[in-house]
């Protein structure tokens, strides 16, 4: 019985429970040993492997989430800063929402990965997030995902209602633009060029009326163009100038990946931003840092300088 074609969406899924990708890897690794170990107890006629791992993984991300405090942005922890000089202390206490690294797994509907999307889902309890990913993202029917939380279909049915409605109003990934369509590939390099140039009017140019700018660690966020601008000069203060970045994508975002210059000569990898795109201009930008996040992002040498 081979349970490895089902790895990565089962990754996915858990990284959609849990918000955190390194959680995620070590559940379906747990997922794959009780499989593993209850496979001659799996029943055909009841259920496909695929359900029959899902119902697995669901336990498993139940039991982890037990007595667990959710995962945040720091936009869902209070009120945009006001001072762009404020310190920059970074809040290691805190479990913080991780980016999906896209490149280590081949999963579908990355549009449900989405960084906003997740954050909101990580208030939900923790039944009616399995019940609301089940069945609007992964398309399981009510009778299945009763049999896999061991449940009545009438308890998903008004499950799924209150998740609804408590997220009515956290908007739908169909508000985002694909990293692959033209204008936000143009966007997101017209953005890349002025953050290597250091260009901070470049840089505000190319940000809606309200974006927002975030930095887990730091429990600091700052709306609006003024106050990312102000930001953006402090860091090329503090950091230099002459960084280098190179493209990808994270959550099913695009995303770039950013080098800072070394004192002595040289780049270190020092974030990812994971950056949402609306109408040709960046509406947000999720600033990592945490070294391990990167190590399963992003390659830790720059790329060349740029031509030209």
């Amino acid at each position: 019985m081979d349970f490895e074609p089902y790895r990565g969406e089962l990754v996915a899924y858990c990284y959609r429970m849990l918000g955190s990708f390194h959680e995620a890897e070590d559940l379906v690794q747990e997922t794959m040993l009780r499989a593993w170990k209850a496979r001659e107890r799996y029943d055909a006629a009841r259920a496909s492997v695929r359900t029959w791992l899902y119902r697995i993984a669901t336990n498993v991300c139940l039991t982890a989430l037990q007595g667990r405090v959710r995962r945040p942005l720091p936009s869902g922890l209070g009120a945009p800063g006001a001072d762009p000089e404020a310190p920059l202390t970074p809040a290691l206490d805190v479990p913080w929402l991780e980016p999906f690294p896209d490149a280590r797994y081949d999963v579908e509907a990355r549009a449900d990965l989405r960084l906003a999307l997740v954050a909101a889902w990580q208030v939900l309890p923790a039944r009616q997030r399995a019940v609301l990913v089940l069945r609007e993202v992964l398309e399981f029917s009510a009778a299945e995902v009763a049999d896999q939380l061991e449940t009545s279909v009438a308890a998903v049915n008004s499950a799924l209602q209150r998740a609804r409605a408590a997220l009515a109003g956290a908007g739908g990934a169909d508000e985002v633009s694909e990293p692959d369509d033209p204008e936000v590939r143009a966007a997101v390099l017209r953005y890349q060029q002025a953050f290597e140039a250091a260009d901070v009017p470049a840089l505000v140019r190319l940000l809606t009326d309200d974006a927002v700018l975030e930095m887990p660690p730091l429990p600091l966020w700052y709306r609006g163009r003024g106050d990312y601008g102000l930001f953006m000069e402090r860091v090329f203060r503090l950091r230099g100038t002459g960084w280098r970045t190179r493209s990808g994508t994270a959550n099913g975002q695009p995303a770039l990946v950013a080098y800072a210059p070394e004192p002595g000569g040289g780049h270190r990898l020092h974030s990812v931003q994971v950056l949402t795109v609306t109408g040709g201009r960046v509406a947000h930008n999720v600033v990592f840092t945490d070294p391990r996040v990167l190590t399963a992002l992003a390659p830790a040498q720059p790329p060349a300088p740029r031509a030209g």
